[in-house]
């Protein structure tokens, strides 16, 4: 993955480009990371001043000048990780801003992200087993 910098926060060029198209429509936003039951692993993308960020709000860092918030509750459990925002195909939450434009962002996270290449080594890695003969 492509990131400029790995804190607790970052973000893929796929996810820069398609915010600097947001804020050139809509002007300065903010990520705020959802915890809905539909919406699990989508940052929400709000302009600033539609979203009132509260006093259980965590502060992950900031996109450029782009702020990332995430419930205290849920920093709780994610707390151990990474997260970084990409760009899937598909729509955006029904008030992201990122909604209407055929592609979305969505969180990863570095744990995911860890497991999954240690399993594809460890897959390269292991002999083709033998055949059973007779």
């Amino acid at each position: 993955m492509d990131r400029a910098s790995l804190g607790k926060v970052s973000a893929t060029a796929a996810a820069k480009a398609l915010l600097v198209e947001i804020i050139a429509d809509h002007g300065p936003v903010l990520f705020h990371q959802s915890g809905g039951c539909c919406d699990g692993s989508s940052p929400m993308c709000y302009a600033r001043g539609e979203f009132i960020i509260g006093d259980n709000d965590v502060k992950l860092g900031e996109i450029g000048d782009t702020p990332v918030y995430i419930s205290a509750s849920q920093y709780e459990v994610w707390k151990h990780t990474d997260l970084i925002i990409d760009v899937v195909k598909g729509r955006g939450g029904m008030f992201s801003l990122d909604n209407g434009r055929e592609k979305r962002f969505l969180t990863r996270s570095t744990v995911c992200a860890v497991s999954v290449i240690f399993r594809r080594l460890s897959e390269r890695a292991s002999p083709p087993s033998a055949p059973r003969l007779g």
